[in-house]
């Protein structure tokens, strides 16, 4: 079935580079357990499981916060372990505990092993990404997502969340040749993986590094960002419909390495709020290789009053500069997000306020 027409293709723009009547804005986490509408449907599904694989109510919590806010771009809801789940580690989730491997891999064989795994026990997801983009019907594009081969190796090590990463360093420093191997499958695995939900309708996809910033300098560029560039190489460049597709990553914890990042085959980089944005436009935002930048507002503004998030949003469209706006040429862009996900204690009218102050301010920079 051909997909609708895109109405507002702000994100996308931006994505290339491309000049915006305003900035977008969308942010990592919107379909969640801050929204009441979310927290009934998940009652319904039983589990997050249960949600997660489930179409038509994986379609139903994409779309809530849309409905709710004039974001310009929808996440597919989903979560980063459903790759090592497929590779047979017994994913679960337990109330107040997080995600939990009941095999976690930390030896010579469970990691020997290891394969990629048989995309089709991941149907759900693509068929989840092609329900979304037919529900939206044009209204915003659509992004689909994985974690980062580093990011999953320290789940499938780890067996769990870590405060300290020290099953999984351990295994980096006194076993580098089982950490390469296992990078190897899960970088191949995560490209398989995003290539599939792009040939069900996704029109951007981003690796989320949420872990290399736990890295020490020299590690990182060995363990993470090689395997993030091993990622993209092989990823689709054309979606369903023919169109190109734009290649998002963001690295918790990464401002250290944007330098490095810069040479990465990627056409956004998302930075978290320990970055300002000014300086990450000039190392890697400018010329004509340069990158879009994506975020970057700590996520506890929201828990402050409007008047105060309004001000904590000039601060971030300010700290990027005077945006690119000369609709012939591509230049320096920003898309505007949070340096990490959305709490769940997060009231709701905020976000609302948010979001108005974002496009209401960044059309005023454009003015």
């Amino acid at each position: 079935m051909p997909f609708a027409p895109l109405k507002n293709d702000t994100f996308l723009r931006a994505c290339w580079r491309q000049a915006t009547d305003h900035t977008p804005v969308w942010l990592m986490r919107q379909a969640g357990r801050y929204l009441p509408e979310y927290v009934a449907t998940r009652a319904k599904a039983g589990s997050f499981m249960g949600l997660a694989t489930n179409t038509d109510y994986a379609t139903e919590v994409t779309l809530q916060p849309l409905e709710r806010y004039p974001l310009d771009a929808a996440i597919l809801f989903s979560d980063i372990l459903t790759v090592p789940d497929a590779m047979g580690l017994g994913l679960s989730f337990e109330a107040g505990e997080g995600p939990r491997f009941a095999r976690p891999v930390r030896d010579e064989a469970s990691i020997g092993a290891l394969a990629v795994p048989d995309m089709d026990k991941l149907r759900y997801v693509f068929d989840a990404v092609a329900s979304i983009r037919r529900a939206l019907d044009g209204r915003v594009p659509l992004i689909g997502f994985s974690g980062s081969p580093w990011t999953l190796a320290c789940y499938m090590v780890e067996g769990a969340g870590s405060s300290d990463y020290r099953q999984v360093k351990t295994l980096l420093y006194s076993r580098p040749d089982l950490m390469h191997r296992l990078l190897a499958v899960n970088a191949d695995s995560v490209a398989a993986y995003l290539n599939a939900q792009i040939d069900a309708g996704a029109q951007a996809v981003m690796v989320f590094d949420s872990w290399g910033g736990v890295l020490a300098d020299g590690a990182f560029q060995e363990f993470s960002l090689a395997y993030t560039a091993r990622v993209l190489s092989q990823l689709k460049r054309e979606g369903a419909d023919g169109r190109p597709v734009p290649r998002i990553v963001f690295t918790k914890g990464g401002g250290l390495w944007l330098q490095d990042m810069r040479a990465l085959d990627c056409e956004v980089l998302g930075l978290d709020w320990t970055v300002n944005l000014g300086k990450a436009r000039s190392l890697v935002g400018e010329g004509p290789d340069g990158k879009a930048l994506q975020g970057n507002i700590d996520p506890n503004v929201l828990f402050a009053q409007p008047a105060q998030i309004e001000a904590e949003v000039a601060k971030v469209l300010q700290s990027f500069g005077r945006p690119h706006a000369d609709h012939a040429t591509s230049g320096p862009t920003h898309i505007f997000n949070l340096g990490h996900g959305i709490s769940q204690f997060t009231p709701p009218d905020h976000v609302a306020a948010l979001v108005a102050a974002v496009h209401a301010q960044s059309r005023a920079l454009r003015a």
